[in-house]
């Protein structure tokens, strides 16, 4: 978290409301799932400029967008600023916390594997870019439905093992 005003207004013991996360990835399922549908459709066989002007490309480019901010800035990225200003205040008070880390390395997830469609889909690999929102749609799926997140369990996995989420030593 960058923002200080938001570790004023929060105890950073308490980490963040586990619903937003799963609104996140509920407009996000939503965007991926129209992405495949676009991409089911698109031609194979165009030239670069061509893929790169596809309604999917575009689609899937914004979405990549959207991750990248989410790792960057998350307090600041679009959908979780939507729930927190028009879904957070007509809900009860959350009573279920979560650590921010693992949704963030989550977006991060989501972000390589897009990333991955769309060069793919640029050089001219067939499906690469269905097939890489496809990947997505069921991870956003399975978090906003079931609040499985699987870049989170990813994460947790990791973190066991001492990859990442090891705390940094202070600085002197």
């Amino acid at each position: 978290m960058s923002d200080r005003t938001d570790a004023a207004a929060r105890p950073p013991s308490k980490g963040i409301d586990s619903r937003g996360p799963r609104f996140t990835a509920g407009i996000t399922a939503l965007l991926l799932l129209v992405d495949v549908f676009l991409g089911l459709i698109t031609p194979i066989g165009a030239t670069v400029a061509q893929r790169a002007s596809e309604p999917a490309f575009l689609l899937l480019l914004a979405i990549a967008l959207l991750f990248l901010w989410g790792v960057l800035s998350p307090r600041t990225a679009p959908w979780g600023v939507l729930f927190r200003s028009l879904v957070q205040p007509r809900l009860s008070p959350p009573t279920d916390f979560e650590d921010p880390r693992p949704p963030r390395f989550a977006q991060g997830v989501g972000l390589f594997v897009v990333s991955i469609g769309l060069v793919l889909h640029l050089i001219g690999v067939p499906w690469a870019l269905t097939i890489a929102a496809a990947a997505a749609f069921v991870a956003a799926f399975l978090n906003a439905v079931f609040g499985v997140c699987l870049g989170c369990q990813l994460y947790l996995l990791l973190q066991r093992v001492g990859i990442v989420g090891r705390e940094r030593p202070a600085a002197a």
